[in-house]
């Protein structure tokens, strides 16, 4: 059973910085791509930003694009979420994810990471 656990979130003023980690046992993401997403209470959890497995394309949400940046270290088996210029709007649990070839999510969801940004 692979377990995700999400990292590195807190309290941060608007125009700060945070750096996600997220780790999976047991080699698990390096064939996957890997996704990060985020939920606010009563809300869906929504896609944040993802990166290929092969090449280390990624692709981003429009509300995160330019700000977040997205990387992976296969060798670790850990993807990581560099967030910068934070808005209160970012505000929300941060989780990790891998995706299969169909879109699907591919693990259970781990426990993830609070940002708080505050204005």
């Amino acid at each position: 059973q692979v377990q995700l656990v999400e990292s590195g979130g807190g309290l941060v003023q608007a125009g700060g910085s945070l750096r996600l980690s997220c780790a999976a046992s047991g080699s698990a993401f390096s064939l996957y791509v890997v996704a990060w997403f985020r939920q606010t209470p009563g809300q869906e959890r929504e896609f944040v930003a993802a990166s290929d497995a092969n090449t280390g394309n990624a692709v981003y949400s429009d509300a995160v694009k330019g700000r977040f940046t997205i990387s992976r270290d296969n060798a670790k088996d850990t993807v990581y979420l560099q967030m910068n210029n934070l808005k209160p709007e970012d505000t929300a649990v941060y989780y990790c994810n891998a995706m299969n070839s169909a879109g699907r999510i591919v693990f259970a969801w781990g426990q993830g990471t609070q940002v708080t940004v505050s204005s």
